[in-house]
């Protein structure tokens, strides 16, 4: 079984609705009930809004404890906000995650925006972004590097150890899109959004064992 967190915040049924398309018969259950959430097999946490209602939410539900003996022990998944929760803090409130994940979570910055020729990228970022893989993983089997995944977000992840970075894209300068750690992948952007290389990525993790 597959359990998809619900926290009350969030565009959870989408994310569902996807690992149900790519794993039929793996049983993929929407809930925030911490006894069917320890009885899954893996476990994804999905996210979207502000940082410090998500915290709030999470907290309000009692599965903050929950959320932390997942990622100790089964295939995680975190999606958008879902990664950017397992860092120490956000500057959005700012906020302090769960810190699970070393390092903080950042603000594009205004005058980084800048493009060579005097254009100028908005904030947030909106739309479909190449991603470049920094090491191989299970979770990208069969996509390669370079492919477009939808993005729609205006902070991102600086790890404090780089070697847990699975993936970056650029906006206009490269950032962390996708980390990895033991039993635990997160990327900042949407694969329920991303059409086929989402949807071969949310395989590869009902597929995956939890080793790189």
């Amino acid at each position: 079984m597959i359990a998809v967190v619900d926290y009350g915040m969030g565009n959870l049924r989408s994310v569902a609705k996807a690992l149900a398309h790519v794993a039929p018969r793996a049983g993929v259950t929407v809930t925030g009930d911490p006894k069917v959430i320890r009885r899954a097999e893996r476990v994804v946490l999905p996210g979207q809004g502000a940082m410090p209602d998500t915290m709030r939410g999470l907290d309000a539900t009692g599965l903050r404890d929950v959320i932390l003996e997942a990622v100790a022990e089964r295939p995680f998944l975190g999606v958008c906000l879902g990664l950017q929760m397992l860092f120490d803090t956000s500057e959005e409130g700012p906020t302090e995650g769960l810190g699970i994940v070393a390092g903080r979570v950042v603000r594009f910055r205004d005058e980084a925006m800048l493009l060579p020729g005097g254009g100028r990228l908005k904030v947030p970022h909106m739309g479909w972004s190449r991603v470049a893989l920094v090491r191989p993983h299970p979770l990208w089997a069969g996509i390669p590097s370079g492919e477009r995944f939808y993005f729609a977000h205006s902070y991102f992840a600086e790890p404090a150890d780089a070697a847990v970075t699975l993936a970056t894209t650029d906006y206009p300068t490269p950032f962390t899109c996708a980390i990895a750690r033991a039993n635990i992948v997160a990327v900042q952007f949407h694969p329920e959004k991303s059409h086929t290389a989402g949807l071969r990525l949310l395989a590869n993790f009902v597929a995956w064992n939890g080793h790189a």
